[in-house]
């Protein structure tokens, strides 16, 4: 079968592999779909481990189920959450699920920028998940990533009157602003990009500002003279983060959903007295990754349209060329080569 092997964002070469054999307890899937996350093109984080077949937003079709399987079958089509909880260590039982040492350290083989896919017992008890009827297996490659933006988004309570700031206007913030759209809040965003400051708008934000012209007056004018209650980070530039330090009001919280490679410095002088509350948000539970397959489904977050590049495995560069960019573009999706 053929893999995307990554090297660096741009050293992705097609390699050969066999297909994974599976135990009695797992599932074979071939992969349908599978989204380019902004993590993957972290390449200070993922050349360190290279090089690997990375790919964690996958949704496909079962070919082969073990003979223990008992909740899929051939022919089903599921997503499949690559990080999964045991539900048994300390972590878990207090209902900390993306601190569990098996959520950080699990996987699927090899992983989703690959024809097939071995899926452990452990994810296809916890992380596997059949697709309602009419959702495509592109949409769900947005499921895992919305279910990210759940996790992250629990930590801040956001409900009506507040106020929030979305840095960073690509995938992550996009549905981010979804989200706090739902539950009733005065959503902004910015962004450098002219083109994701439209899709912002498009997706819910009711104002936008280019980062290179943004100052906390522009927040104040249209916020009745007050900062953002809630600031989330979507984007690991120093600007971005500094925007959100400068906009956060007293008693408010900070997300940090995208760090920077170094070291986040935040002033603790007035973060103590404006008792300013910083958070950070990694991965999803599977009731996170529920919870984004129903809204996705009921069509409450709109992932359709955040899809813009639709890309054969063989032509993995290009999709991790426009990811890394950023230019117009959103949701990049691998599908498999026509051939396959």
């Amino acid at each position: 079968m053929k893999v995307a092997v990554y090297y660096s964002n741009t050293d992705l070469r097609i390699e050969e592999r066999p297909v994974p054999r599976i135990s009695e307890d797992e599932i074979l899937v071939k992969m349908m779909a599978s989204g380019i996350c902004g993590t993957d093109v972290m390449q200070w984080y993922r050349q360190k481990k290279a090089p690997r077949v990375l790919g964690h937003e996958m949704a496909g079709e079962v070919v082969e189920a073990g003979s223990r399987v008992t909740d899929f079958k051939k022919g089903d089509r599921v997503f499949v959450s690559h990080h999964v909880p045991c539900y048994e260590c300390h972590h878990c039982l207090k209902g900390d699920f993306t601190a569990c040492e098996a959520l950080h350290t699990g996987n699927y083989e090899p992983g989703g920028f690959s024809e097939y896919i071995r899926v452990p017992g452990m994810n296809v008890k916890y992380g596997t998940f059949l697709l309602p009827e009419g959702m495509s297996y592109e949409e769900a490659a947005l499921i895992e990533p919305l279910a990210c933006v759940i996790a992250g988004q629990r930590q801040l309570e956001i409900g009506p009157g507040d106020a929030v700031l979305v840095t960073g206007s690509g995938v992550s913030g996009l549905l981010h602003i979804q989200m706090a759209g739902l539950k009733g809040a005065l959503v902004a965003a910015t962004d450098i990009s002219p083109y994701r400051l439209g899709k912002a708008l498009e997706f819910g934000a009711e104002h936008v500002f280019h980062a290179d012209g943004y100052s906390v007056d522009a927040l104040r004018k249209v916020n009745n003279g007050r900062l953002a209650s809630r600031v989330i980070v979507c984007a690991g530039a120093g600007q971005a983060i500094g925007h959100a330090v400068q906009s956060v009001d007293r008693k408010g919280k900070i997300l940090f959903f995208a760090v920077p490679a170094g070291d986040i410095c935040l002033p603790s002088a007035r973060f103590w007295r404006d008792e300013i509350t910083s958070a950070f948000s990694y991965g999803a539970a599977p009731d996170d990754l529920r919870e984004a397959m129903a809204l996705i489904e009921k069509g409450k977050v709109n992932a359709r349209e955040m899809i813009t590049h639709r890309l054969p495995l063989s032509d993995i560069r290009k999709g991790f060329s426009l990811v890394a960019g950023a230019a117009e573009s959103l949701k990049v999706v691998i599908l498999p080569d026509r051939s396959s």
